[in-house]
């Protein structure tokens, strides 16, 4: 179905809001188009549209919830919905940590998250692209496996108490893994962006097939600690589990690498190198992302870590109420400011060091340091005097984001980078790393 307009949204979410009989109403619709293909062994596998709609009603009584969903939008439909989720409520247990309903809110105007070429994608778009990616995997000569996604959507949010938010959104994705005829040799590319103008899949495609010809017959090195640049595909990984992990209560409370003995958190310390500045700005030109959050909070520009500085932390509205603080919503998108050198000039001024095109299978060793561990693969490279010298075999490491940021030795230019991991995109730079812990070898490819 067609994107509902905002005019739509608010009609239909009144006439949800009327049918309530509860003490508290909020409603939320959303609505999508999108399209996807697929391809393997240098051919398309699959090839698929979508569109879907969901109207969310939440009805309390006291602080007890009800919630059902549903995509049918006769009169008839919405009020056994709203009953549904009235009868839903009375039956629930009462929440400790129930907030009431926000009321009007003020929202600063909407970033540039939609793009009417990225809506207008059609299926022959998407195969054209497609085939650029397969005819330079065939001129390669290596093997292409690759997924190719774009969607808009709307989404919508009103309540009892007056509040009332809408935003629209783009988004394509692409990711592409090359690899040669012996399977010796793997090399991978991702991005992702609001404006379809901003995706190069030629480029990538060709940095995943220079990657894939030349990392076979990989070398074995001892593991230990490594001077080691990050493709910002790889550095993504690591750092999405550092800001990711910026929440108050679960500071306070001891739980997360901010904690403190005592009760008390990081809010303040230093707790990386002072090159280190991450941010958050819905109205960044390369990162747009919505103005308001699920419950309606406005979002704004904040400064999570300054000059290495741990600045502010996320506060839901029940605990910054519990602390007398002011709600700080968790942001869509993380911005970490990086220099102006390309990924290539940091090769060439790294005497010896290892250069890892992606890290994956992150999984947590210790929450209260952040240490992680996971793999490196699809092109990792021995780096000496300034030159890529030779494909090395891939690596277990174990590694902490605050540790790895604490020996920052450079960065280079940020850009928008898509995780591999969870999805979630940021604008981060590459960067290099000194004494980066590879703890044994794999032989993965």
């Amino acid at each position: 179905m067609p994107l509902l307009t905002q005019d739509e949204a608010k009609t239909l979410l009144s006439k949800v809001l009327h049918f309530s009989k509860a003490d508290e109403c909020q409603v939320a619709v959303g609505s999508g188009d999108g399209g996807n293909i697929r391809y393997a062994r240098n051919s398309v596998s699959t090839s698929g549209a979508n569109s879907s709609t969901q109207v969310q009603i939440v009805s309390t009584f006291g602080k007890k919830q009800g919630i059902t969903t549903i995509n049918e939008y006769d009169d008839a439909s919405l009020e056994k919905a709203v009953r549904r989720a009235e009868a839903i409520a009375q039956l629930a247990p009462e929440n400790p940590e129930h907030m009431p309903l926000l009321g009007p809110q003020t929202y600063a105007a909407a970033s540039k998250t939609f793009s009417p070429e990225t809506a207008a994608i059609s299926t022959q778009l998407r195969a054209n692209l497609v085939e650029q990616s397969l005819a330079i995997a065939r001129d390669a000569r290596v093997t292409a496996a690759g997924y190719l996604e774009n969607s808009a959507s709307c989404s919508a949010l009103m309540n009892s108490r007056g509040l009332f938010a809408y935003g629209t959104g783009t988004n394509v994705d692409f990711s592409v893994t090359m690899r040669t005829d012996d399977g010796t040799g793997s090399g991978y590319a991702s991005a992702g962006y609001n404006n379809i103008a901003d995706l190069d899949v030629a480029a990538a495609s060709k940095a995943a097939a220079w990657k894939a010809a030349r990392s076979g017959g990989a070398k074995a090195l001892e593991p230990g600690k490594y001077t080691v640049i990050l493709e910002p595909a790889a550095g993504i990984v690591l750092l999405e589990n550092l800001y990711g992990g910026l929440d108050a209560r679960g500071a306070d409370e001891g739980r997360n690498f901010l904690s403190l003995p005592g009760g008390k958190t990081r809010l303040g310390e230093k707790l990386v190198d002072e090159q280190v500045n991450i941010y958050s700005d819905p109205w960044n030109e390369q990162l747009p992302t919505g103005n308001y959050n699920r419950e309606g909070l406005p979002q704004e520009k904040v400064s999570w870590i300054e000059k290495g500085v741990v600045k502010n932390l996320v506060y839901s509205r029940y605990w910054a109420q519990k602390k007398g603080v002011k709600p700080v919503p968790n942001p869509d998108g993380f911005i970490m400011t990086g220099g102006n050198a390309s990924l290539e000039e940091l090769i060439k001024g790294t005497e010896r060091g290892v250069l890892v095109t992606r890290l994956w299978y992150i999984r947590s060793v210790d929450p209260q340091t952040l240490l992680l561990t996971g793999l490196t693969r699809d092109g990792t490279f021995y780096v000496e005097n300034g030159e890529i010298k030779y494909p090395v075999k891939n690596f277990r490491f174990n590694e902490s984001p605050i540790i790895m940021l604490n020996n920052l030795d450079a960065m280079g230019k940020a850009v928008r980078t898509v995780s591999g991991e969870s999805g979630a995109s940021a604008l981060i730079p590459p960067m290099r790393v000194k004494d980066f812990t590879f703890t044994s070898l794999s032989d993965a490819i």
